[in-house]
This record gives C-alpha cells, structure tokens and sequence, in this order.
C-alpha cells in the first residue's frame, strides 16, 4: 500500500531500500523557506538495528503488512526464544535482536502475536497492557500519595519500573509493556 511520508506515524511498517522498518519516531519539520521534511527513527526488522532518516514530505512510501500469529511463549534457551503455535504446535525461535526489548517481559505461558515477513519470524507484538505482581519495592511511606515521586519496584517478570509510593509488594499492577509504564493498581 503506497502512501506519502506525511502520513507516516509510529509503529507503522514500511518497506525502505527493500527492507522491512518499523517507524519507532517520527517528526514532521518545515525549516523556514525550505521544503517540508520527515525526520524518523526507524528499526530494521531483519537486523534489530536503528537508524535515523529524513523523507522529504513528497516522498511515496510503502506500508507492508506483517502477519501476525497468535502464540504461547515456551522458554529462552539463552540464545533463542521459543514460540508455538497453539492451533498447530509449530515452534519458532526468535533471538534477542529480533525481539528487542519486547524479550524483558516475556514469560512462560505469555500469549504474544509473532509477527511474520514472508514465512519468516521477525518479532512480536506485546499486548497493550500486563497484569503483574511486584516482587519487591522500597516500604510504604507514612503520608505517602500518589503526588509524591515514583519508586522503582521489580516485577515478577524481572522487570524493574517506576510506581507510585503507596505501591506494596505482592500487589497487582496494570502495565504498558511497550513504554515500561505503570497504569494502575488492579484491585
């Protein structure tokens, strides 16, 4: 699908230089008298590597399609990490350049979508939010509100991000995986 590089935007997949990029930023620039530009970041998808990049506005991209497969993540051999599929038991393996920093918050018996460019495993696509239990945190504070500075806590999953104060261990907490966010508390 063809479109023009003013309407990139983040997340999207195009096809640069006959490679596979995920847009990871975007920027829309018109410098004073001079032509309106793009500026982006983007990952290779076959690599893991970032680059910048700069479009010109009139520039014609093409957006690709990923297909996308719902499955299970099994275990990390060290090297790789194993997938299968749930309707056919097909196991895939992707390393830790493919999945970037999606492999921090993988855990056994996760259901993730695997994203596929022409048969091949190339990443994943994390759920929008995770339900998971904080392992260990700094005490409560007495008087301590959500408007007070964020402590670290590290979840379940090894994963270490900022939640508010009153924040206890073995609390369940709602995250945004893809920008290491807390949300909420889960009651």
């Amino acid at each position: 699908m063809a479109l023009s590089a003013n309407e990139i935007r983040k997340g999207m997949v195009i096809l640069h230089e006959g490679t596979p990029v995920r847009v990871m930023e975007f920027h829309h620039h018109t410098p004073g008298n001079l032509r309106a530009m793009v500026q982006t970041r983007l990952r290779n998808l076959l690599t893991g590597n970032s680059f910048e990049h700069r479009f010109r506005s009139n520039d014609m991209l093409n957006r690709i399609t990923l297909e996308q497969i719902k499955m299970e993540y099994l275990y990390s051999d060290g090297s790789h990490h194993h997938f299968m599929n749930q309707e056919n038991y097909e196991q895939v393996a992707l390393t830790e350049n493919e999945l970037g920093d999606a492999a921090q918050w993988l855990m056994a018996g996760l259901t993730i979508e695997v994203e596929f460019y022409d048969g091949t495993p190339i990443g994943v696509q994390l759920p929008a939010t995770m339900e998971l239990i904080v392992e260990s945190c700094e005490p409560v504070l007495k008087g301590a509100t959500a408007s007070n500075s964020n402590k670290p806590a590290t979840l379940e999953n090894g994963v270490t991000l900022q939640v508010p104060p009153f924040i206890v261990v073995g609390e369940k907490v709602k995250v945004n995986p893809s920008e290491s966010k807390y949300m909420e508390r889960v009651k």
